[in-house]
Protein backbone atom coordinates (compact mmCIF):
# COMPACT_ATOMS: atom_id res chain seq x y z
CA UNK A 1 0.00 0.00 0.00
CA UNK A 2 1.59 3.35 -0.65
CA UNK A 3 2.36 6.27 1.63
CA UNK A 4 -0.09 8.73 2.28
CA UNK A 5 3.13 11.05 1.60
CA UNK A 6 3.83 9.28 -1.69
CA UNK A 7 3.90 11.67 -4.35
CA UNK A 8 2.69 8.93 -7.13
CA UNK A 9 -0.30 9.35 -5.42
CA UNK A 10 -1.13 12.94 -6.89
CA UNK A 11 -3.24 13.55 -9.64
CA UNK A 12 -2.16 17.08 -10.55
CA UNK A 13 1.37 18.18 -11.97
CA UNK A 14 4.28 18.06 -9.33
CA UNK A 15 4.15 21.38 -7.09
CA UNK A 16 8.01 22.00 -7.23
CA UNK A 17 7.24 23.17 -11.46
CA UNK A 18 7.71 21.48 -14.41
CA UNK A 19 10.88 19.24 -15.35
CA UNK A 20 11.62 19.29 -11.47
CA UNK A 21 12.79 15.85 -10.19
CA UNK A 22 10.25 14.45 -8.04
CA UNK A 23 12.75 11.77 -6.37
CA UNK A 24 15.90 12.99 -4.90
CA UNK A 25 18.22 11.22 -3.09
CA UNK A 26 19.03 11.00 0.81
CA UNK A 27 21.22 13.00 2.66
CA UNK A 28 24.48 10.70 3.06
CA UNK A 29 27.05 11.73 5.90
CA UNK A 30 30.90 12.50 5.14
CA UNK A 31 31.42 9.15 6.13
CA UNK A 32 29.77 7.78 2.99
CA UNK A 33 31.18 10.16 0.80
CA UNK A 34 34.29 9.73 2.14
CA UNK A 35 33.96 6.00 1.46
CA UNK A 36 32.78 6.34 -1.61
CA UNK A 37 36.26 8.55 -2.57
CA UNK A 38 38.18 5.40 -1.19
CA UNK A 39 36.65 2.80 -3.75
CA UNK A 40 38.53 2.50 -6.69
CA UNK A 41 36.81 3.79 -10.02
CA UNK A 42 36.98 0.61 -11.70
CA UNK A 43 35.23 -1.53 -8.93
CA UNK A 44 31.47 -1.24 -9.83
CA UNK A 45 28.57 -1.98 -6.86
CA UNK A 46 25.06 -2.06 -7.73
CA UNK A 47 21.57 -3.67 -6.74
CA UNK A 48 19.58 -5.79 -9.00
CA UNK A 49 16.75 -2.93 -9.48
CA UNK A 50 16.29 0.27 -8.02
CA UNK A 51 12.10 0.65 -7.24
CA UNK A 52 12.29 -0.19 -3.22
CA UNK A 53 10.24 2.17 -1.51
CA UNK A 54 12.63 0.61 1.77
CA UNK A 55 15.39 2.20 0.76
CA UNK A 56 14.02 5.82 1.85
CA UNK A 57 16.90 7.45 4.10
CA UNK A 58 19.76 4.93 2.82
CA UNK A 59 19.68 5.77 -1.05
CA UNK A 60 16.03 7.92 -1.28
CA UNK A 61 15.23 11.29 0.68
CA UNK A 62 11.50 10.43 1.13
CA UNK A 63 8.75 7.70 0.82
CA UNK A 64 8.69 7.31 -2.80
CA UNK A 65 5.69 4.77 -4.22
CA UNK A 66 7.29 1.83 -6.35
CA UNK A 67 5.90 2.57 -9.37
CA UNK A 68 7.58 6.18 -9.50
CA UNK A 69 11.03 4.69 -8.54
CA UNK A 70 10.95 2.34 -11.37
CA UNK A 71 9.90 5.33 -13.65
CA UNK A 72 12.39 8.00 -11.96
CA UNK A 73 14.22 7.17 -9.23
CA UNK A 74 17.63 5.90 -11.21
CA UNK A 75 19.13 9.16 -11.21
CA UNK A 76 18.79 9.91 -7.55
CA UNK A 77 20.20 6.33 -7.16
CA UNK A 78 23.09 7.57 -9.36
CA UNK A 79 24.26 10.00 -6.85
CA UNK A 80 24.17 7.69 -3.93
CA UNK A 81 28.45 7.48 -3.38
CA UNK A 82 29.10 4.02 -3.01
CA UNK A 83 26.49 2.87 -5.66
CA UNK A 84 28.25 3.25 -9.50
CA UNK A 85 26.50 0.06 -11.16
CA UNK A 86 22.55 -1.22 -11.73
CA UNK A 87 21.07 -4.48 -12.60
CA UNK A 88 18.79 -3.86 -15.31
CA UNK A 89 16.45 -7.38 -14.55
CA UNK A 90 12.84 -6.56 -16.68
CA UNK A 91 14.92 -7.54 -19.77
CA UNK A 92 14.64 -11.30 -18.55
CA UNK A 93 11.65 -10.99 -18.89
CA UNK A 94 10.74 -9.47 -22.32
CA UNK A 95 13.20 -7.81 -24.68
CA UNK A 96 13.75 -4.00 -24.51
CA UNK A 97 14.22 -1.52 -27.39
CA UNK A 98 17.17 0.56 -27.94
CA UNK A 99 14.99 3.50 -26.95
CA UNK A 100 14.56 2.37 -23.40
CA UNK A 101 18.66 1.67 -22.94
CA UNK A 102 18.78 5.18 -24.13
CA UNK A 103 16.41 6.28 -21.41
CA UNK A 104 18.72 4.54 -18.36
CA UNK A 105 21.76 5.47 -19.77
CA UNK A 106 20.51 9.42 -20.08
CA UNK A 107 19.92 9.38 -16.52
CA UNK A 108 23.52 8.48 -14.86
CA UNK A 109 27.08 9.59 -15.35
CA UNK A 110 29.39 8.69 -17.52
CA UNK A 111 31.16 6.42 -14.81
CA UNK A 112 27.98 4.60 -14.01
CA UNK A 113 27.91 0.63 -15.42
CA UNK A 114 24.76 -0.97 -16.07
CA UNK A 115 24.46 -5.32 -15.99
CA UNK A 116 21.53 -6.10 -17.95
CA UNK A 117 20.16 -9.48 -18.29
CA UNK A 118 19.30 -11.87 -21.48
CA UNK A 119 15.62 -12.35 -21.95
CA UNK A 120 14.22 -16.12 -20.92
CA UNK A 121 13.23 -15.55 -24.81
CA UNK A 122 16.99 -17.42 -25.45
CA UNK A 123 17.86 -17.64 -22.00
CA UNK A 124 15.99 -20.47 -20.39
CA UNK A 125 15.61 -23.94 -22.16
CA UNK A 126 11.60 -24.16 -21.66
CA UNK A 127 8.87 -21.75 -22.07
CA UNK A 128 6.25 -21.25 -18.61
CA UNK A 129 3.25 -20.29 -17.87
CA UNK A 130 2.02 -17.00 -15.84
CA UNK A 131 2.88 -18.89 -12.87
CA UNK A 132 6.31 -20.10 -14.14
CA UNK A 133 5.79 -23.59 -14.27
CA UNK A 134 7.40 -25.39 -17.71
CA UNK A 135 4.83 -26.27 -20.13
CA UNK A 136 7.28 -26.93 -23.29
CA UNK A 137 10.74 -26.70 -24.71
CA UNK A 138 11.49 -23.10 -25.65
CA UNK A 139 12.01 -23.01 -29.41
CA UNK A 140 14.48 -20.21 -29.24
CA UNK A 141 16.91 -20.97 -26.41
CA UNK A 142 20.55 -20.57 -27.27
CA UNK A 143 19.60 -18.61 -30.43
CA UNK A 144 22.05 -16.58 -31.38
CA UNK A 145 20.19 -14.59 -33.84
CA UNK A 146 17.57 -14.07 -32.12
CA UNK A 147 19.67 -12.69 -28.92
CA UNK A 148 21.85 -10.58 -31.34
CA UNK A 149 19.30 -8.48 -32.72
CA UNK A 150 16.97 -8.54 -29.66
CA UNK A 151 19.08 -8.40 -27.03
CA UNK A 152 22.41 -7.15 -28.07
CA UNK A 153 22.65 -4.87 -30.33
CA UNK A 154 19.94 -3.03 -28.76
CA UNK A 155 21.68 -2.67 -25.42
CA UNK A 156 25.05 -1.62 -26.59
CA UNK A 157 23.83 1.38 -29.27
CA UNK A 158 21.24 2.14 -26.47
CA UNK A 159 23.50 2.32 -23.34
CA UNK A 160 27.01 3.08 -25.24
CA UNK A 161 30.29 3.37 -23.05
CA UNK A 162 27.75 2.75 -19.98
CA UNK A 163 27.20 -1.01 -20.76
CA UNK A 164 28.75 -3.12 -18.26
CA UNK A 165 28.26 -7.28 -18.30
CA UNK A 166 25.51 -9.14 -20.88
CA UNK A 167 24.48 -11.52 -18.47
CA UNK A 168 22.89 -14.86 -19.65
CA UNK A 169 21.49 -16.40 -16.57
CA UNK A 170 20.13 -19.95 -17.03
CA UNK A 171 17.46 -20.62 -14.70
CA UNK A 172 17.85 -24.33 -13.50
CA UNK A 173 18.14 -26.18 -16.95
CA UNK A 174 15.81 -29.58 -16.69
CA UNK A 175 18.41 -32.29 -15.50
CA UNK A 176 18.08 -34.23 -18.98
CA UNK A 177 20.12 -31.37 -20.27
CA UNK A 178 22.86 -31.53 -17.76
CA UNK A 179 23.76 -34.93 -16.77
CA UNK A 180 26.56 -37.05 -18.58
CA UNK A 181 26.61 -36.87 -22.39
CA UNK A 182 23.60 -34.57 -22.47
CA UNK A 183 25.43 -32.56 -20.51
CA UNK A 184 29.00 -32.20 -22.06
CA UNK A 185 26.50 -31.64 -25.40
CA UNK A 186 24.72 -28.69 -23.28
CA UNK A 187 28.03 -27.21 -22.70
CA UNK A 188 29.05 -27.51 -26.67
CA UNK A 189 25.74 -25.78 -27.60
CA UNK A 190 26.53 -23.33 -25.34
CA UNK A 191 29.69 -22.58 -26.80
CA UNK A 192 28.47 -22.19 -30.18
CA UNK A 193 26.09 -19.86 -29.13
CA UNK A 194 28.50 -17.54 -27.36
CA UNK A 195 30.72 -17.46 -30.24
CA UNK A 196 28.08 -16.53 -32.39
CA UNK A 197 27.43 -13.25 -30.66
CA UNK A 198 29.00 -10.13 -32.25
CA UNK A 199 32.39 -9.34 -30.52
CA UNK A 200 32.03 -5.48 -31.26
CA UNK A 201 28.63 -3.52 -31.42
CA UNK A 202 29.91 -0.39 -33.13
CA UNK A 203 32.41 1.02 -30.97
CA UNK A 204 31.66 -0.88 -28.31
CA UNK A 205 32.60 -4.37 -27.23
CA UNK A 206 30.38 -6.57 -25.75
CA UNK A 207 31.19 -8.16 -22.14
CA UNK A 208 29.04 -11.63 -22.23
CA UNK A 209 28.95 -12.95 -18.99
CA UNK A 210 27.61 -16.39 -17.90
CA UNK A 211 25.66 -17.67 -14.29
CA UNK A 212 24.72 -20.81 -13.88
CA UNK A 213 22.08 -22.18 -11.51
CA UNK A 214 22.95 -26.22 -12.10
CA UNK A 215 26.05 -26.74 -10.36
CA UNK A 216 27.03 -29.85 -11.97
CA UNK A 217 27.89 -28.15 -14.86
CA UNK A 218 30.01 -26.25 -13.36
CA UNK A 219 33.04 -28.81 -14.87
CA UNK A 220 36.42 -28.36 -16.21
CA UNK A 221 34.71 -28.57 -19.60
CA UNK A 222 32.62 -25.68 -19.05
CA UNK A 223 34.92 -23.58 -17.86
CA UNK A 224 37.18 -24.50 -20.86
CA UNK A 225 34.26 -23.46 -23.43
CA UNK A 226 33.99 -20.34 -21.64
CA UNK A 227 37.66 -19.76 -22.37
CA UNK A 228 37.19 -20.58 -25.97
CA UNK A 229 34.31 -18.49 -26.17
CA UNK A 230 35.35 -15.46 -24.30
CA UNK A 231 32.63 -15.08 -22.24
CA UNK A 232 33.41 -14.68 -18.23
CA UNK A 233 32.29 -16.64 -15.38
CA UNK A 234 29.71 -14.60 -13.51
CA UNK A 235 30.29 -16.03 -9.77
CA UNK A 236 26.61 -16.44 -8.46
CA UNK A 237 25.71 -16.83 -5.01
CA UNK A 238 22.39 -18.55 -4.88
CA UNK A 239 21.43 -21.64 -2.56
CA UNK A 240 21.72 -23.82 -5.67
CA UNK A 241 24.96 -22.82 -6.10
CA UNK A 242 28.33 -23.84 -4.62
CA UNK A 243 29.88 -21.05 -1.78
CA UNK A 244 31.87 -17.93 -3.80
CA UNK A 245 35.23 -18.84 -2.31
CA UNK A 246 34.46 -22.43 -4.37
CA UNK A 247 33.22 -21.14 -6.98
CA UNK A 248 36.51 -18.60 -7.26
CA UNK A 249 38.24 -21.81 -8.20
CA UNK A 250 36.38 -21.73 -11.63
CA UNK A 251 37.94 -18.11 -11.91
CA UNK A 252 41.38 -19.43 -11.43
CA UNK A 253 41.07 -22.64 -14.06
CA UNK A 254 38.95 -20.33 -16.56
CA UNK A 255 42.41 -17.86 -16.74
CA UNK A 256 44.68 -20.79 -16.63
CA UNK A 257 46.09 -19.71 -12.94
CA UNK A 258 47.49 -21.69 -10.03
CA UNK A 259 45.14 -23.63 -7.38
CA UNK A 260 46.61 -21.83 -5.04
CA UNK A 261 48.28 -18.85 -3.39
CA UNK A 262 47.96 -15.27 -3.87
CA UNK A 263 50.14 -14.32 -6.45
CA UNK A 264 47.20 -15.31 -9.18
CA UNK A 265 45.58 -13.22 -11.09
CA UNK A 266 42.61 -13.09 -13.42
CA UNK A 267 42.47 -12.24 -17.47
CA UNK A 268 39.20 -10.53 -17.44
CA UNK A 269 36.32 -8.67 -15.40
CA UNK A 270 35.11 -9.91 -12.10
CA UNK A 271 31.45 -10.66 -12.62
CA UNK A 272 29.42 -11.02 -9.17
CA UNK A 273 25.74 -11.43 -8.52
CA UNK A 274 24.78 -12.36 -4.91
CA UNK A 275 21.64 -13.11 -5.01
CA UNK A 276 20.28 -14.99 -2.25
CA UNK A 277 20.70 -15.94 1.35
CA UNK A 278 22.18 -19.73 1.99
CA UNK A 279 19.45 -22.08 2.73
CA UNK A 280 16.46 -19.65 2.07
CA UNK A 281 14.09 -19.85 -0.96
CA UNK A 282 13.39 -16.55 -2.79
CA UNK A 283 10.04 -15.99 -1.37
CA UNK A 284 11.18 -16.73 2.13
CA UNK A 285 13.69 -14.35 1.74
CA UNK A 286 11.36 -11.87 0.64
CA UNK A 287 9.04 -12.26 3.63
CA UNK A 288 11.42 -12.49 5.99
CA UNK A 289 13.62 -9.45 4.88
CA UNK A 290 10.99 -6.85 3.40
CA UNK A 291 10.71 -3.69 3.00
CA UNK A 292 14.65 -4.31 2.66
CA UNK A 293 15.50 -1.69 4.95
CA UNK A 294 18.10 -3.22 7.56
CA UNK A 295 20.44 -5.77 7.81
CA UNK A 296 19.28 -8.82 9.37
CA UNK A 297 21.13 -11.70 8.51
CA UNK A 298 24.67 -10.63 7.47
CA UNK A 299 26.78 -13.26 5.37
CA UNK A 300 30.38 -12.41 6.48
CA UNK A 301 32.19 -15.39 4.72
CA UNK A 302 30.48 -14.44 1.80
CA UNK A 303 31.80 -10.64 2.16
CA UNK A 304 34.80 -11.43 2.79
CA UNK A 305 35.62 -13.59 -0.27
CA UNK A 306 34.37 -10.88 -2.39
CA UNK A 307 36.35 -8.16 -0.88
CA UNK A 308 39.11 -10.99 -1.92
CA UNK A 309 38.59 -11.13 -5.34
CA UNK A 310 37.78 -7.75 -5.66
CA UNK A 311 41.37 -7.26 -4.57
CA UNK A 312 42.79 -10.16 -7.02
CA UNK A 313 40.96 -8.09 -9.93
CA UNK A 314 42.66 -4.64 -8.87
CA UNK A 315 46.33 -6.34 -8.77
CA UNK A 316 45.46 -8.30 -12.46
CA UNK A 317 44.30 -4.34 -13.40
CA UNK A 318 40.83 -5.79 -14.23
CA UNK A 319 36.84 -3.73 -12.98
CA UNK A 320 34.93 -5.61 -10.84
CA UNK A 321 31.01 -5.58 -11.21
CA UNK A 322 29.06 -6.72 -8.42
CA UNK A 323 25.20 -6.77 -7.83
CA UNK A 324 23.63 -7.68 -4.95
CA UNK A 325 19.97 -8.38 -4.32
CA UNK A 326 18.13 -7.53 -1.40
CA UNK A 327 17.50 -11.23 -0.46
CA UNK A 328 21.21 -11.80 0.20
CA UNK A 329 21.11 -10.23 3.53
CA UNK A 330 18.11 -8.24 3.98
CA UNK A 331 19.43 -4.87 2.38
CA UNK A 332 20.88 -4.25 -1.05
CA UNK A 333 22.72 -1.12 -0.58
CA UNK A 334 23.31 -1.94 3.31
CA UNK A 335 25.08 -5.06 1.64
CA UNK A 336 27.06 -2.83 -0.74
CA UNK A 337 28.07 -0.77 1.97
CA UNK A 338 29.89 -3.80 3.83
CA UNK A 339 31.11 -4.73 1.63
CA UNK A 340 32.96 -1.62 0.12
CA UNK A 341 34.23 -0.78 3.27
CA UNK A 342 35.53 -4.30 3.86
CA UNK A 343 37.38 -3.55 0.14
CA UNK A 344 38.78 -0.57 1.44
CA UNK A 345 39.95 -1.48 4.65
Amino acid sequence: MRSPADPSDSLFDDPAGPGSARVRPADHDEGLVRLGRQLPPSVYLGTSSWSFPGWQGIVYGAAYGESLLAREGLAAYAQHPVLRLAGIDRSFYQPLPRSEFVRYASQVPSGFRFLVKAPALVADAVARSERGAPTEPNPHFLDAVAATEQFVIPAMEGLGERAGPLLFQFAPLPRPLTMGEAGHATIERLGAFLSALPRAVGAFTPLYAVELRNPELLTRRFVRMLHESGARLTIGVHANMPAAARQSAALRALDALPEEGDDWRLKGPLVVRWNLHSGLRYDDAKSRYAPFDRLIDPDIATRGALAHLVHVALKSGQPSFIIANNKAEGSAPLTLIELAKAIVA
